[in-house]
This record gives C-alpha cells, structure tokens and sequence, in this order.
C-alpha cells in the first residue's frame, strides 16, 4: 500500500559512517537499474511481437524489480530507510506492464473483445524509443508517480490535453474542450497546503504515536480492549500523512508542469485530478473496505485493475492481491497484510451484498448503518495493515495474537456461513443475458432481412456493451 514511497532521505548512522561511497556516487550507480529494466522491457516488446509481449514485459519488468528488493532488503539494510532505488522502479514497473498491455489490446486484439475502458488507453502504434524513454523515465513522476496511461502523458507531451478531455467510459476518442490552457496555480496552491498541513502532523503527532507500540508487552498487559481499539486507530491514522505529504506532492510537481488536468466540471472549474493518488475524505470516512480501497493509492490500483483484476480468469480478487504484495516488495509483513486483506475484503463483500438492502431505509437506519460500517471498516483496515508497517514476522504474529487473530475468525466464518459470490453469480447472469440476446440478434436478423443487417447488429453491440457496463459495475 505504499506505492513506492518506501525510498527516502538516508538514516542518520547511513550519513554518519566514514566508508560509505558519497550519496551522488550511489545514486548514479543505482540509477542504471531504471535504464536496464526499461531497456531491456523495449526490446523485448519489439522483438516478441504484440501478440505475446505484454506477457514477457510483465515477468521480466516484475521479476527485475523482485531480484532488486531481495537484494536491497535481505544484503544491504534490511528495514532501514536509506537511499532507495526500488521505489522509482516500482513506477517504472507500472509503466511498462501497463504500456505493454495497452499496446497488446491496441494493436492485436480486436476492438469488440475490449472492455470500453480498455478501448480507451489502447495504443495503436509502437512508441519511438524516445517516446518510450520520456514516458517511463520523466522526470515529474520518476521518484513517486503516481502512475498516468501513456495515452495521457502522450496528449500532454503533444500540446492537446488543455483542448480535450481525457477518454471518456465509451472508450471514444477525446472531446473537444475548452480551447484556452487553463492555470494550475489553484490547484498547485490547494495540495501545497495539503502537504504542509500533512508534514505537520507526521512531523509532531506521528512521532508521540508509534505502530509499534501496539505490540509493547506492557501495553498488552494493561491496557482493556477499548483501549487498544482506540490506540490501533489513532495510531495507523497517525501513520498516514507520511504518504498524504508525499502523493500530494508528487501530484502538484506533475500539475505545476501542465500535467494533470481532466477536463472542467458541470460549473466550469477546471479539474487538476487525472493523476490524484488519492481522496483524503473518502478515504477518513470509508464505509466499506472497497471504498477505502478504491480512494487510497487510486493509480496503483487502477493499475493492478487493468493488468490483473480485468484479465483473470479464476480468482482474480486473490491474484490481484498476491501481485500487489510482490509489487510492493519482499518484506514478510507485505504477505501478511494483503492475505489478511483478501479475507477482509471477501467477507466484507458478503457482508454488504446479504445485509446492506435492509438499511436503506428510513435515512435514520442508513446514518446508523453508516456509523457502524464506519467502525468497522476503520477497525478492519487498521488491522489488516499492522504488518505492513512492522514489515517482519514475528511483531506481525506478536500484535495478531494479542488480538487473538478475531478479525481473522470473523472473516472466515463469514465466508463460510455467507458464501454469497456476486462477482461470479455476475459473471454467469451476463454470460446468460448475453448469450439469450445474441440468440434474440440473430432471429431478428434473419426475420427482417438483409437490409435491417446493420441497424440489427448496432443494437445488439449496445445490449451487450450495456451488460459489460452493468457486470464490471457489479464487481
């Protein structure tokens, strides 16, 4: 969940030791992995070929960035917060498996195999060596992203993304928009003031409430259960402006250089958000463990939706996640709170599928499903995240067995007592509903002739196109 954000300034004992090569030195050396890995990741995309690229590019690009984490945690400082290089290569990884793919569904698969939003960041040429380069390797997004679509970066690069918006769910082309380049001084000024306001709190109240202390054997002995409910939220909530400051950031530097911009609301604000890595709201008063999913870390996981949720076959709840723990990195604690999240999440599916409808009304019984939901996603989230913050096993398992694994039980008997699968109950009604109206299509087609061909096979596109919509929305 960090999304790369793991590199930072050296440690003090790191700046202290005598000899330790200079900082400048380390980090050209260090720098060549970026070159490699995306060098390498071009050539094989030209030589491969479109048809099996994307799969290569995504094993080489993962596998490099893999064999780089075991080195720089498991020989150089396992823990320590030094001079990272594995953070920008976890971007540059998003940036090739993803252009990799949009390339594969632009220039090999069929238009009516795509999904709309796979229609709309498909790229139909190879891009030029330098094209490549500039998007993979910019300077703007280079040390903590967020991630953009090359479609995008390519728009803005070209001069034309202040005169359209950006590809739209029908997955058509971009629409004319106003004319005039908008100023992002606005919006520059506003996420500064997020960052400043953000630096603050990590800086004065993070400090006085460590994720550690939770598993502090007096702590554990003394404090009741209201206690350490209490403590677990206050203190992950401590833990996050660390990477408000730095998202924030990265997205303002991205905007300052006319990077960003979405197009202009029903008031004709414009809107600087194509690449926001986040919802600080949404994401303080998430109500369901998909919303706070869905607002935090918004480009990683449109990412791990494109490259892995949209194409799996089986499971692709449990592959989605296993591939966000190998992306973040190798530390123990990464495992351990993304297997925790796939039993979360599932069984917070079940929960809202078979429970949710009961709620709606009267508006008091919605705020008060709403306020119980609210502790329970801020409970289940703070709890599934604790390792990823302590990174090694044994405080994992430590803080887990104070809480006597509960969340873990709950979850499961849940899913065993809930097996309610909306996602796969989906998939099989629009498999059903598709096939029936490809059938109705083909009747109507040879009843009304060969003149009506054409306006016959329009509306069948839309039906299905429309149940597409309604299954992924579904998910």
């Amino acid at each position: 969940m960090s999304g790369g954000l793991r590199g930072g300034m050296p440690s003090r004992d790191a700046l202290s030791s005598g000899p330790a090569p200079p900082l400048e030195e380390s980090a050209g050396r260090y720098a060549l992995h970026f070159l490699v890995q995306s060098g390498i990741s071009y050539c094989i995309m030209i030589i491969i070929g479109v048809e099996n690229m994307h799969k290569y590019c995504f094993v080489f690009a993962l596998g490099y960035l893999t064999v780089c984490q075991i080195t720089r945690v498991y020989i150089f400082d396992y823990g320590q917060y030094s001079a990272d290089f594995s953070g920008p290569m976890m971007i540059i990884t998003q940036k090739i498996t993803s252009l990799a793919y949009e390339i594969h569904d632009g220039m090999f698969r069929k238009d009516e195999e795509l999904t709309s939003s796979q229609r709309g960041l498909a790229v139909r040429r190879m891009p030029s060596l330098l094209e490549y380069l500039s998007y993979t390797c910019n300077f703007m997004g280079i040390l903590a992203g967020p991630l953009c679509s090359y479609r995008d970066y390519i728009t803005f690069i070209e001069g034309r993304a202040h005169r359209r918006a950006p590809p739209g769910a029908s997955g058509q082309d971009d629409l004319p928009c106003e004319s005039a380049e908008p100023s992002p001084n606005v919006a520059v000024i506003q996420k500064l003031l997020v960052c400043g306001l953000s630096l603050f709190f990590h800086l004065t109240i993070s400090k006085t409430l460590p994720v550690e202390y939770n598993i502090d054997e007096h702590f554990q002995a003394t404090a009741s259960w209201p206690t350490k409910v209490v403590y677990l939220y206050i203190s992950l909530l401590a833990a996050r402006p660390k990477y408000y400051f730095a998202w924030t950031l990265a997205d303002a530097i991205n905007n300052a250089a006319g990077f960003g911009f979405r197009g202009y609301d029903e008031n004709g604000t414009a809107r600087w958000d194509l690449i926001s890595n986040l919802r600080i709201q949404q994401i303080e008063m998430s109500t369901s463990f998909k919303m706070f999913l869905d607002n935090w870390n918004i480009q990683t996981a449109l990412w791990l939706k494109r490259v892995c949720y949209e194409r799996a076959s089986l499971s692709p709840t449990i592959q989605t996640f296993i591939l966000s723990a190998i992306w973040h990195g190798v530390y123990p604690g990464y495992y351990l709170t993304f297997l925790t999240g796939v039993v979360m999440t599932l069984a917070a599916r079940a929960m809202r599928s078979n429970f949710r409808h009961y709620f709606i009304e009267p508006p008091q019984l919605k705020l008060l499903y709403d306020v119980v939901t609210w502790v329970m996603t801020q409970i289940a989230i703070s709890y599934t995240v604790v390792p990823f913050v302590l990174l090694s096993v044994k405080p994992s398992f430590m803080f887990y067995s104070s809480w006597y694994y509960c969340l873990h039980v709950a979850g499961i008997l849940v899913l065993l007592f809930l097996p309610v699968k909306k996602t796969q109950r989906g998939k099989t009604t629009h498999e059903n509903v598709q096939l029936s109206r490809s059938k109705k299509c083909d009747e109507r087609e040879n009843s009304l002739g060969q003149n009506s061909f054409s306006t016959t096979n329009n509306v069948c596109n839309q039906n299905q196109e429309i149940a597409s919509r309604h299954s992924s929305l579904k998910q």
